[in-house]
């Protein structure tokens, strides 16, 4: 088999393509393959798909292919532009082995995909040698593309969280099949149009926001709003995990003011604020003498730690609610005010809270899905825009089912033939 046979068989190029040179650059680090399609070739119109079009100009084009051995590959051809004798118009033939106005192969591409849902951008563009810029473009067009096809038909159960994307107050919404265990939809902002966008976005995939029956949510105004505006037919669940992180702020509060003139409290956080059976010896050692102690960190945290059996222990939302009365008393008679405060807001609530014990619904899978994003931020050291940031919380926690298999899958490495005849 000649060289030039045997590429064009290892690129997957098929009639009226094929590869007519193979050039080693060894200085540059390249080698490049010259592709032409067959001399008298017709191809259908891209406009209007008319059959057996001539060939009216062609305009050189070069693309970044997989590398072969340890060198980069580029692949280069004179794209053909034909004139339609049906619709007169005169337009640039797709190729087989690129998707239009890109600089890359789609097997290349498919390889970016598939390296940036493991590791940061950044990493990628430094191993491939390419300008993270055009890595982020690849990402955009897959990510979007693939999350058009998404179906949202049998969303019934959501979770509704949000995450920080830089310093300062500046957050996206998240918005979490608690069924499916995926990223429905992310946004900027954390405001009730988050959820006016959500429910958009959900119709727009073929889902309805009045099939929505339960909705699991922190305690924010915006998003209680958003819920009762949007999702009407929702029963509102108030995450558990969200009760108990408001009764450790009540906790630090206290702490806080007490270790001022209590310097035995330094150094003591992570014991009031941690699970008990995730104490390590020192803060074992530390609770033991603290505890029997007369501070009023000491009774916080007994607030805390009541709350969160009521949790463990009610076995329905009526058993609940009759613990929470209990709670609820003891909150208000107590002298801290952190934990009165919470003791009325948890009360303004009470129903979505109750609800709980009744849906056993929770944002933990949720949570969950966030770790993962929480960690590719982490790896990334951030990103620069929000934008960025959602399209890697799609791409590492939508569960997306039409995005481009890794080239190294051998069902996908067959490249899809062009429309063409050859006369």
């Amino acid at each position: 088999m000649e060289p030039t046979s045997l590429f064009t068989a290892a690129l997957g190029l098929h009639p009226p393509w094929q590869v007519t040179d193979v050039r080693f650059d060894q200085d540059a680090g390249r080698i490049n393959f010259d592709v032409a399609y067959a001399k008298g070739s017709r191809f259908a119109c891209p406009a209007c798909e008319a059959a057996g079009q001539a060939v009216h100009d062609n305009r050189t084009r070069s693309w970044r292919h997989l590398n072969f051995f340890q060198y980069e590959a580029h692949i280069h051809a004179a794209v053909p532009r034909v004139r339609c004798s049906a619709c007169g118009k005169t337009t640039q033939v797709p190729v087989p082995w690129a998707r239009p106005q890109s600089g890359f192969t789609q097997l290349m591409e498919a390889l970016v995909v598939t390296l940036c849902g493991a590791m940061p951008v950044n990493t990628v563009a430094k191993l491939l040698n390419v300008g993270d810029d055009r890595l982020w473009g690849i990402l955009h067009h897959y990510v979007d593309e693939a999350r058009t096809l998404e179906d949202h038909s049998d969303v019934t159960r959501l979770g509704v969280d949000e995450t920080a994307s830089r310093r300062g107050q500046n957050y996206i919404s998240l918005f979490h099949d608690l069924d499916g265990k995926r990223l429905l939809f992310a946004c900027e902002g954390r405001s009730q149009k988050a959820v006016a966008a959500f429910a958009e976005d959900l119709i727009a995939h073929h889902g309805d926001p009045q099939a929505i029956e339960h909705v699991c949510i922190d305690m924010s105004a915006a998003y209680i709003a958003g819920v009762a505006k949007h999702l009407p037919n929702a029963e509102v669940t108030f995450d558990a995990f969200h009760v108990i992180k408001l009764a450790n702020e009540a906790v630090e509060e206290v702490r806080r003011k007490e270790v001022k003139t209590e310097p035995s409290l330094r150094g003591s956080r992570w014991t009031w604020l941690k699970s008990p059976e995730n104490w390590n010896r020192r803060q074992l050692t530390d609770f033991h003498w603290l505890s029997r102690s007369r501070l009023q960190t000491a009774n916080a945290w007994r607030l805390k730690e009541s709350l969160r059996d009521l949790y463990a222990s009610a076995t329905d939302s009526i058993h609940a609610a009759m613990l929470f009365s209990a709670w609820y008393s003891w909150a208000r008679r107590s002298r801290l005010d952190p934990f009165k405060r919470l003791a009325l807001t948890l009360d303004k609530h009470l129903a979505g809270i109750l609800a709980t014990f009744d849906s056993r619904i929770s944002n933990g899978r949720a949570e969950g899905i966030n770790s993962l994003i929480q960690a590719a931020k982490a790896r990334a050291r951030g990103y620069r825009t929000t934008r960025s940031l959602i399209a890697i919380s799609y791409l590492v926690a939508g569960n997306l089912k039409h995005l481009p298999a890794s080239p190294f899958d051998t069902t996908s490495c067959s490249q899809p033939t062009a429309a063409a005849d050859i006369s």
